[in-house]
C-alpha cells in the first residue's frame, strides 16, 4: 500500500472533464434522488434518535439488527442477516443489467455514559471487560445507519433507471470485539460479503462532529491511519524498594522504553512524507510502594498511513525495547498486532466520483482534508476492491471545531440538519458508479 503524495492531489483538477459530460446525463437521476433525498429528512432523523437511545456494543447489535432488516424488507430489497455474528446486507437489483456496487455503514456504539442533555440521551448500560459502563452512540455510527437506510429508500425507489446492482453492507463491531472475538469487518470480508454477488466499488461515509453541516470532505491515497495494539512486556528482577541495587528495576526500565519509543517517531520517522504516531497508553506494574515488581507490562498503539513507514515503525519498537531491556539487564518481550489497515482511497476511483461528491454536495463545500491517524476498519473492504470513504459535516452552521466534543466522549453531539447530505452522497455516489460503469 503506497503512502499517501501531496503532488497526486493536484492532479484531480486534472481530468475531470471528461467525466461531467457523461454524469451529465443523469441529470434526471439526480433531481430524482436529491427531492427523494429531502424527502426522507424527517425519518431518518427519528431513525437516528431511536438509535441513539438504544445502542449496543460490538457483536450485540441484535435490537439495531432486527430494525434495520424489517425496514429493508419494507422497501423490497433482499436480506440476509447474521453475517459476522449481528451484520445485516440488503441487495436491491436494478431494472437494468450492470456492476455491483456496495455501501456500508456500522451500527455499533461505545462503553461511554452519556453527558448530554438530549431528551434521546442514552441511559443503557452494560458490561465491558468485566466492568460496568454505559453506552453511547460517541461516534455517530447510529446516523451511518440512518443515512444508509435513507440511501436505500431513495436507491429503492428509482431502482428501474439503476444499471446494475447496490449491496447495502451493515456492519457490526466497527470499534472492535472483546478480546477472543472476532468481528468488524475483516470477519464481514471473511465470511463472503464482496461476493455473491461480486462487488465491484464500494463506498463509505462517516460523520465528523467538527466539520460544519453541509460540507463533504475528502482525500486521495491514505486518508486514515493503519491502527496497530503493541505489547512489551519488560522482565527484570523483584527486590525491595529501599535496595534497588539488589534489583533489575523493570519500572526504571519501562520508563527508558517509553522515551525511546518517542524517539522513532522524532528522529526516525520522515514526517514530511507520512505521519506516524505511537502512544503508550497503558502501564500495569507493582502492586505496593515499597516492593521492586518483577515485570512491568506496556500496552500502546502505532498509527502510520503507509505500509511502509508501518513496518520500519514495527521493527524500531522491537529494536528499541529489547535493546534498552538489554542495556539494564533486563528483557523485553514484544507483540505488535494490527487491528486496521491503512483507509486508502483509490486514486482512480476516486478522481471518477469526485464530480459526484460535487454534485450532491455543491463544488464550494467539497474540501480536500489533510490524512488522519484515526483508524476505520473500512480499510479491509478496501484491501479487496476499490473503495473510497469520505467525511460528512455533522457540527452546527457557525460553530468552531475547538468549541465541539470530539468523538468517543460523553459530550459528542452531532447536527441532525447534516443527515440529508449523507442520504443524498451515498445514493448518488452509488447510481453515478453503475451508470459509469454500465
Amino acid at each position: 500500500m503506497k503512502s499517501f503524495r501531496f503532488p497526486l492531489v493536484a492532479s484531480f483538477v486534472l481530468g475531470l472533464a471528461p467525466l461531467v459530460p457523461a454524469l451529465a446525463q443523469n441529470t434526471s437521476l439526480h433531481t430524482r434522488i436529491n427531492k427523494l433525498a429531502g424527502e426522507t429528512e424527517q425519518s431518518v432523523i427519528a431513525c437516528r434518535r431511536d438509535l441513539h437511545e438504544h445502542p449496543e456494543l460490538g457483536n450485540q447489535e441484535t435490537r439495531t439488527a432486527a430494525m434495520v432488516a424489517a425496514q429493508l424488507q419494507k422497501l423490497g430489497i433482499e436480506v440476509q442477516t447474521g453475517v459476522a455474528r449481528t451484520g445485516v446486507v440488503g441487495i436491491l437489483r436494478g431494472g437494468k443489467p450492470g456492476p455491483v456496487v456496495a455501501l456500508r455503514a456500522d451500527m455499533d456504539a461505545l462503553p461511554v455514559t452519556e453527558a448530554t442533555d438530549l431528551p434521546f440521551a442514552s441511559k443503557v448500560t452494560s458490561t465491558y471487560n468485566g466492568q460496568k459502563v454505559g453506552v453511547m452512540h460517541a461516534c455517530g455510527h447510529d446516523t451511518h445507519v440512518a443515512m444508509l437506510l435513507g440511501a436505500a429508500e431513495v436507491l429503492s425507489k428509482v431502482r428501474k433507471d439503476l444499471p446494475g446492482t447496490v449491496k447495502f453492507i451493515f456492519q457490526p463491531a466497527e470499534e472492535g470485539s472483546l478480546p477472543g472475538e472476532e468481528g468488524g469487518a475483516r470477519l464481514m470480508v471473511k465470511e463472503g460479503v464482496l461476493t455473491n454477488p461480486a462487488v465491484d466499488a464500494i463506498f463509505g461515509v462517516h460523520i465528523n462532529a467538527q466539520t460544519e453541516v453541509g460540507t463533504l470532505k475528502y482525500r486521495p491515497e491514505g486518508t486514515m491511519a493503519s491502527s496497530d495494539v503493541f505489547k512489551i512486556v519488560v522482565k527484570g528482577k523483584s527486590a525491595h524498594g529501599a535496595y534497588p541495587w539488589l534489583s533489575i528495576d523493570p519500572v526504571v526500565t519501562a520508563a527508558q522504553i517509553i522515551t525511546g519509543l518517542q524517539t522513532i517517531i522524532s528522529r526516525q520517522t520522515e514526517l514530511t512524507q507520512d505521519a506516524a504516531v505511537i502512544t503508550v497508553g497503558m502501564v500495569h506494574g507493582g502492586v505496593r510502594n515499597n516492593i521492586i515488581p518483577e515485570q512491568v507490562e506496556l500496552t500502546g498503539t502505532i498509527r502510520t498511513l503507509s505500509k511502509d513507514t508501518q513496518q520500519k515503525i514495527w521493527a524500531a519498537v522491537r529494536r528499541t525495547a529489547t535493546n534498552i531491556a538489554e542495556s539494564a539487564g533486563a528483557t523485553a518481550e514484544v507483540e505488535i498486532e494490527n487491528y486496521a489497515p491503512v483507509t486508502f482511497n483509490n486514486p482512480r476511483l476516486m478522481e471518477q466520483m469526485l464530480p459526484s461528491l460535487r454534485l450532491a454536495a455543491g463544488p464550494e463545500h467539497v474540501v480536500l482534508q489533510k490524512a488522519v491517524t484515526g483508524a476505520e476498519d473500512f480499510a479491509f473492504y478496501q484491501e479487496k476492491i476499490p473503495g473510497l470513504f469520505v467525511f460528512v459535516g455533522g457540527m452546527p452552521k457557525g460553530k468552531k471545531p475547538s468549541d465541539t466534543a470530539p468523538h468517543h466522549t460523553p459530550g459528542f453531539f452531532i447536527d441532525e440538519s447534516g443527515l440529508t447530505l449523507g442520504v443524498k452522497t451515498l445514493a448518488t455516489l452509488a447510481a453515478d458508479y453503475l451508470t459509469l460503469k454500465k
